[in-house]
C-alpha cells in the first residue's frame, strides 16, 4: 500500500514523527505539493494525506488505485467529496482535530 502526503509540512513541521503512519506501507511525505505536481506525485497511491492540497474532481479520476483521501483537518472541502464516492474513493477528515485546543482556549477568554 502506498501512502502520499501531498503538504505534510502544514501539519508536521518537523516536530511530529510521521513513524506510525510509515509502518503501514510504503510512505512518502512532500512538506508542499504546488498544484502542478499532484497527479505526478500522486499517481500510484493508495492513500493521499492532505490538509491544503486541493484534489479537484480530474485529478481524482486520473488516480485510479486511490482507495482513501484523509484531510488532516476538520474539514474536507479541499476535495470533491461526489467526484470521489462516484469512483469508490472514502473521504475523511479528522474529526476531533483541535476539540481540546479550542475547549482551553474558551476557558482562557472566560
Amino acid at each position: 500500500m502506498k501512502i502520499v502526503v501531498l503538504d505534510g509540512y502544514t501539519t508536521n513541521p518537523g516536530d511530529n514523527p510521521w513513524d506510525e503512519v510509515a509502518k503501514l506501507g510504503t510512505f512518502v511525505c512532500h512538506d508542499r505539493t504546488p498544484v502542478d505536481l499532484i497527479l505526478e506525485r500522486a499517481k500510484d497511491a493508495d492513500i493521499i494525506l492532505t490538509n491544503k492540497t486541493p484534489l479537484a474532481a480530474d485529478t481524482l479520476a486520473k488516480l485510479p488505485k486511490l482507495k482513501l483521501v484523509s484531510v488532516l483537518a476538520t474539514g474536507y472541502n479541499v476535495v470533491d467529496v461526489k467526484v470521489a464516492r462516484a469512483h469508490g474513493i472514502a473521504v475523511s477528515n479528522v474529526p476531533i482535530y483541535g476539540t481540546d485546543a479550542v475547549a482551553e482556549y474558551v476557558f482562557a477568554l472566560l
